[in-house]
């Protein structure tokens, strides 16, 4: 399908990041910074900026933290007409961290929150605007503010930032096709002058389809990390997406070699992608913590019954 205003973010080192506390290599940072540009991706999502006060640099990796030196020097050398950024998260991010936009190697920044933050959202992107980014909001667990609750934040959005776009994140991997044509058409009549995104989870093996029908339904920017790598169930597999998309400047080589040498390596170490835990939190559409908990005990992670019976403990079990 053919648009040319559509546009793909890789997510790879931040959603992907969630699986390995961000401790990627170097030399695979390139891989996946080189595989990107040759492939024509638009927008690549380094990590995080969290604060180092609130997650001290010895218990985690670069990339949840992407200071510029450190990611100016992973890039060097490699050419690219890529629009690096990263994510910060509502209240985990110190703002005299951030540099002004023209002394820093980023261009954009993504500011998550859920529905009832959109105020200190709204803080944030007009904040970081001022300092020179592109911004967006990407609204979390949509799935749980399908109500009145989001056209007062999206009408919030409009009236009082200068966001380039906002996103409809699939946090839980639970919504389907019709829920998309639902929350498409929300942002669609709230949002004048906005460029609607989607973030999907694959906790269901929807994330591909529901990122169709996003496209289908007027989105116009796109994540997807490489071979689905991502919390729990993963995203949207940017393989796909580009093979999905028939917009010339993709090719997919790139993403397929760099799949070869470092993702099928990376499986061997970390888990991620559909298994069944995962799919019972999306079909109830429950965050998937307890589901990562479980996952993590070699004792405890084959308890699928166990798992969806403490979720639906208010249900008569058979």
């Amino acid at each position: 399908m053919f648009r040319e205003s559509i546009k793909v973010l890789d997510c790879t080192l931040r959603d992907g990041g969630i699986c390995n506390n961000w401790d990627f290599s170097v030399e695979t940072v390139r891989a996946i910074y080189k595989a990107l540009s040759d492939a024509g991706v638009d927008y690549m999502e380094f990590g995080y900026r969290a604060s180092k006060k609130q997650f001290p640099p010895s218990e985690s990796g670069l990339w949840r933290y992407c200071d510029d030196d450190v990611v100016r020097k992973a890039i060097e050398g490699i050419e690219s007409n890529m629009k690096l950024g990263f994510m910060v998260d509502v209240g985990r991010v110190e703002l005299d961290a951030v540099l002004p936009a023209d002394q820093s190697v980023f261009d954009f920044i993504r500011v998550a929150c859920y529905v009832k933050e959109v105020d200190k959202a709204i803080f944030l992107v007009n904040h970081f605007n001022d300092k020179g980014y592109n911004t967006t909001i990407n609204l979390m667990a949509i799935s749980q503010s399908m109500d009145v609750r989001l056209d007062e934040a999206l009408q919030q959005i409009q009236e009082e930032t200068r966001c380039f776009a906002v996103y409809a994140v699939d946090s839980f991997g639970s919504i389907y096709c019709e829920d998309i044509d639902f929350i498409m058409s929300k942002f669609q009549s709230q949002l004048k002058d906005k460029i609607i995104g989607f973030h999907g989870h694959n906790n269901q093996q929807l994330a591909y389809a529901n990122s169709i029908q996003a496209i289908i339904r007027g989105a116009d920017i796109l994540d997807a990390t490489i071979y689905g790598l991502g919390r729990a169930a993963g995203n949207c597999p940017l393989e796909l997406l580009l093979s999905f998309l028939k917009n010339p400047k993709y090719n997919v080589r790139p993403i397929l070699d760099v799949i070869a040498s470092h993702f099928i390596p990376l499986g061997e170490k970390i888990e991620w992608g559909y298994l069944i835990p995962y799919m019972i939190t999306g079909a109830l559409n429950e965050h998937p913590r307890p589901a990562m908990t479980m996952m993590d005990s070699p004792t405890e992670r084959n308890k699928f019954r166990e798992l969806y019976d403490s979720l639906t403990s208010d249900e008569d079990a058979p």
